[in-house]
Order: C-alpha cells, then sequence, then structure tokens
C-alpha cells in the first residue's frame, strides 16, 4: 500500500512540474533592434531556444535579423517565419541573416522546424 502512495505522489509531483514547464508564464528576455546606417540590425542567439525571445523593430526601416546558431540540436536547426514563407536552415553557417519587413506594424511569430521554441518579432 506505501508503494502505491509513493508511485501516485511521484507522478502528480512530475505532472505538475511538466505543467509548470510548458503552461508557465515566464518572462521573456526582449531586446531592441540598433540602427546602424538606416538599417536595423537584431541579433538573436539560438542556444536551447531563442534569446531574446522578443525582438522590437521600427516601422519604415529597413530590418535584418542575424540567427547567431549556438546550439546543434535538430529542433533548432530550422527557424520559421510561418507568416513570411520563410523556413531558414541554420546548420549553413554559424549566422543566418534574415530579413524582416517593416513596412506596417504588427507582430511576426516565429518558431523551430518542430515548433517547439518560439519567438516574435515586433514592428512598432
Amino acid at each position: 500500500m506505501l508503494m502505491k502512495i509513493l508511485v501516485v505522489a511521484i507522478a502528480l509531483v512530475l505532472t505538475a512540474l511538466i505543467c509548470w514547464w510548458f503552461f508557465g508564464n515566464f518572462d521573456k528576455k526582449q531586446a531592441h533592434a540598433e540602427i546602424i546606417n538606416g538599417q536595423q540590425e537584431g541579433r538573436v542567439v539560438v542556444k536551447g531556444g531563442y534569446e531574446p525571445e522578443v525582438l522590437y523593430l521600427k516601422q519604415g526601416v529597413p530590418a535584418e535579423i542575424t540567427f547567431d546558431m549556438e546550439d546543434q540540436t535538430a529542433c533548432l536547426s530550422h527557424v520559421v517565419f510561418p507568416d513570411l514563407g520563410v523556413d531558414q536552415d541554420l546548420t549553413l553557417a554559424k549566422e543566418s541573416k534574415i530579413v524582416i519587413p517593416t513596412d506596417k506594424k504588427g507582430e511576426i511569430d516565429y518558431a523551430c522546424g518542430m515548433n517547439m521554441f518560439h519567438g516574435k518579432v515586433i514592428v512598432q
């Protein structure tokens, strides 16, 4: 009987941890792109996810994001911008650049190839 109670208790604890991991409200790291010579340049480090997870761009200023690949995990090998039709293989080079349109305000979501890790570009 004690063994059954112990197994149920461990299962409940593990279930709680999994729920916290996937549904917890974690602070997302944010950054603003730098404007250099009339162009915005943002950098996202790919290492166990995306850092920063949210990148702000200024509307109307040409923009490019550099994805700095520091993680060879299969899931993070691609970055996908569904709204832009971009599916970029990040394993081809340490740094991959993606041009982001800034002609209108809004949010542009992106994710890894398996849709497990997410990021967002906000044009304001």
